[in-house]
């Protein structure tokens, strides 16, 4: 059985941190509730034996993504449990390794022993918390229901880590690949090609136009390879100031949009986002207008935001919220149906939670689907550039061989 180590409070207020064989982290809270402790913590024991080294080469900012959904679990855990929110937030405050973020808890916990309610303590924290955290924690607090609200609150978080997570992981092979290739494709045109040009100058024989071509542009990189490094990264530095431009990045953002490869993945990319962040809010009890002013903020195409914006106004004026979304013609059809039998049923909510688990196994499936087809063309592309510039060289040689013999 796996072993899991843990984080427990025993009878006396005691932190007991040991490790426990286990069939699932579910058996180790069990047991540990049996032997009358509260447990905070339960992971596996072999997931964190290199962290503290990676933590401290890459100096982790406090409550990044994985901090954050640890924090609102554990959070979440002991109120459950019937611990006091300032007495929770102590018994936090030992748990993370770094200063900072004890320090962070430290202020919430004393905003919160002086009156302040956790939203307010949270909102203090210079933008370390999303409006959509804070307005849930609000909601949660206005409801009595804190406790379940943080527990929505981990799992959307973790969600939406997990689909960030897979999105990213599914572009580093092809970014590494082309990488690695485009390394060697300069120096064989940089280096390798140079060599072969002086020597048939030396030889003074006649050449293939194609041989010729290779052996210029060979030239060329060997004599301006500056210049190839500088013109990629001054137009990135150029595209990363012209994002910055709203009206440039909408009008880039909507040009994707209506791309045939890419533009359904961001579509549906945006849809589980959006749908996830609705379902959880509307659950929580927030009202729907309210709900739509936070979950523009989740978006990272600014022209969808806009199609936001604009169903959030058709929407108070009494519209339905899939005919004011489909106004936008961005939204999947699918995920439109599904907005509107939520409606009619009266379970907007689950519904929209329900959207968004489609949605993300769509976006798996069809990253999965892109990278069967991507890799091996890039692969193709790049193979097929190398074997010409290869083949370009030698053939001129090859014949010289055979006129001499």
């Amino acid at each position: 059985m796996p072993l899991y180590r843990y984080k427990a409070l025993d009878a006396h207020g005691e932190m007991l941190d040991g490790q426990m064989e286990a069939a699932s982290d579910a058996e180790v809270i069990a047991r540990l509730q049996e032997q009358g402790h509260l447990p905070v913590e339960a992971r596996l024991a072999n997931g964190d034996t290199a962290a503290p080294s990676l933590r401290t080469l890459l100096r982790k900012k406090p409550f990044d993504t994985a901090a954050l959904v640890q924090f609102t679990q554990q959070l979440a855990t002991l109120i459950g449990a019937g611990q006091p929110l300032d007495r929770a937030l102590s018994i936090l405050m030992d748990l993370p390794e770094d200063e900072k973020s004890r320090r962070i808890i430290g202020d919430i916990r004393d905003a919160v022993r002086g009156g302040a309610p956790l939203s307010s303590a949270l909102e203090r924290q210079h933008g370390l918390f999303s409006r959509l955290y804070i307005n849930m924690v609000r909601a949660g607090e206005a409801g009595g229901s804190l406790h379940d609200t943080l527990q929505r609150l981990a799992d959307y978080l973790e969600r939406s880590r997990e689909l960030k997570g897979k999105v990213v992981n599914a572009l580093i092979y092809p970014a590494i690949l082309l990488a690695v290739v485009g390394c060697a494709l300069l120096f064989l045109l940089g280096y390798v090609v140079p060599q072969f040009a002086q020597m048939y100058e030396s030889l003074d024989v006649a050449l293939p136009w194609f041989t010729q071509a290779v052996l210029s542009v060979g030239l060329f990189v060997r004599d301006w390879w500056i210049v190839l490094l500088v013109i990629p990264a001054v137009a990135a530095i150029w595209l990363d100031r012209k994002r910055r431009d709203p009206a440039f990045r909408a009008a880039l953002d909507a040009w994707l949009l209506r791309q045939r490869l890419v533009g359904p993945l961001i579509a549906k990319l945006e849809t589980a986002r959006l749908s996830r962040t609705l379902g959880t809010l509307l659950r929580n009890g927030v009202p729907l207008l309210a709900a739509l002013g936070i979950a523009r903020n989740v978006l990272s195409n600014l022209a969808l935001v806009e199609d936001m914006g604009n169903a959030a106004d058709d929407v108070k004026n009494g519209h339905g919220l899939a005919s004011s979304l489909a106004r936008g013609k961005r939204i999947p059809r699918l995920a439109l149906q599904m907005i509107q039998v939520g409606e009619e049923s009266g379970a907007l909510d689950i519904m929209l939670l329900k959207t968004a688990d489609t949605f993300e196994q769509e976006t798996a499936l069809a990253i999965d689907r892109m990278l069967a087809a991507l890799v091996p063309l890039i692969t193709l592309v790049l193979a097929s550039v190398v074997g010409l510039v290869i083949v370009s060289v030698l053939v001129p040689l090859y014949d010289l061989t055979n006129a001499i013999g």
